[in-house]
């Protein structure tokens, strides 16, 4: 067994209890493994221990990643799906719309719009998040809270994109209480668009929040999909990823 295989054994085992501890079930989280600075091997070996899904942070490395992925020999059948989870910039759009499945992380309307023309006729549309600012850290990106709805509305009217639901990056919580008060807020907005009736709303269904160190708190508060990456693949080494 690999080191990866068993990390995400125990990562697996851990959403499983988070899941049991909050009535709910194990198929209604999704687990995304956040790949960013690691490189193409250890996303085959993630992949040969049945992950399926991929974050990436940093978009040109994620489109080279991605090339070089799909070079490898994978196991038949294996369909992965790779995920936008890191800033993107307006000179970065088409990257984003021509190389990823999903992008979590719009918090303008101009890249909404941008993601919306640049995507190739011949793909499946781009599954979109709307990034929120939960908890008003000002350092952190996303649309604040007040502002989700109107971008929600706006995003769902645009061709080619799929809105799908919110994400969230808080700032580091005290303990397990504060954890969960703080996704709370961010699952509370996420019933509040869900509950609207907007049109384009059909398969908002997805509320992407918690990682390594807070996926529990996550999944009680209603995670639908936490991202997972130290816990995967280990500490990170920023710079060039390895091959």
């Amino acid at each position: 067994m690999t080191t990866i295989e068993n990390n995400l054994g125990q990562i697996r085992a851990r959403m499983a209890t988070a899941c049991a501890q909050a009535g709910r079930q194990t198929e209604h989280v999704q687990l995304l493994a956040v790949s960013k600075t690691f490189g193409a091997d250890a996303v085959r070996e993630a992949v040969l221990a049945g992950q399926r899904s991929f974050g990436e942070n940093y978009i040109q490395e994620a489109v080279d990643k991605i090339a070089a992925v799909r070079a490898m020999q994978l196991p038949s059948g294996a369909e992965l799906q790779w995920h936008c989870i890191g800033p993107i910039q307006s000179n970065k759009t088409r990257l984003v719309a021509e190389h990823f499945d999903w992008a979590q992380t719009v918090d303008r309307l101009k890249i909404a719009e941008r993601l919306s023309a640049q995507r190739p006729a011949g793909m499946k549309p781009l599954q979109i998040c709307i990034q929120v600012n939960v908890d008003g850290g000002e350092t952190k990106s996303g649309v604040a809270p007040a502002d989700a709805l109107a971008l929600a509305q706006a995003v769902a009217a645009l061709p080619g994109l799929v809105l799908r639901g919110i994400m969230s990056i808080p700032d580091d919580a005290p303990d397990f209480e504060a954890q969960c008060a703080v996704h709370e807020k961010a699952r509370v907005l996420f019933e509040r668009i869900k509950s609207s009736a907007l049109p384009g709303l059909e398969q908002f269904d997805t509320l992407s929040m918690g990682m390594t160190g807070d996926l529990e708190a996550a999944v009680a508060a209603g995670s639908t999909m936490v991202r997972v990456g130290s816990g995967i693949f280990g500490r990170r080494t920023y710079g060039t990823p390895t091959p």
